[in-house]
């Protein structure tokens, strides 16, 4: 059995190294930042071309099999589009939800 005061320094020295990790932790480097938000533009431009495949993909199929082709690949395709831009603006109001969420927690403390 472990004695009380052993117990009682123990739990002491881990307080004590938790704060000295927190005071080492480096803040979030300017490099991650800029990384992070290069990534959240590759993955809106992914969206959108996304969305842009699929609507020519269906199109360019239905036209094949109902022997209609130039009507529902382009009919489609801006459907595709149409449906990229959405996901996008969703994927930017998300975003800008979770930066204002986070400025209001720095402020606070």
């Amino acid at each position: 059995m472990v004695d009380p005061v052993e117990e009682e320094r123990l739990a002491r020295l881990e307080k004590r190294i938790a704060a000295a990790k927190k005071t080492l932790a480096p803040e979030k480097a300017h490099q991650e930042e800029h990384y992070s938000q290069a990534q959240l533009a590759w993955r809106m431009v992914t969206e959108l071309v996304a969305g842009l495949g699929i609507g020519f993909g269906i199109g360019y199929g239905l036209d094949v099999l109902l022997g209609t082709l130039p009507f529902l690949l382009v009919l489609f395709t801006l459907l595709g589009f149409a449906a990229g831009v959405k996901t996008m603006l969703r994927s930017a109001a998300e975003i800008q939800k979770r930066m204002t969420a986070e400025a209001d927690k720095d402020e606070r403390g």
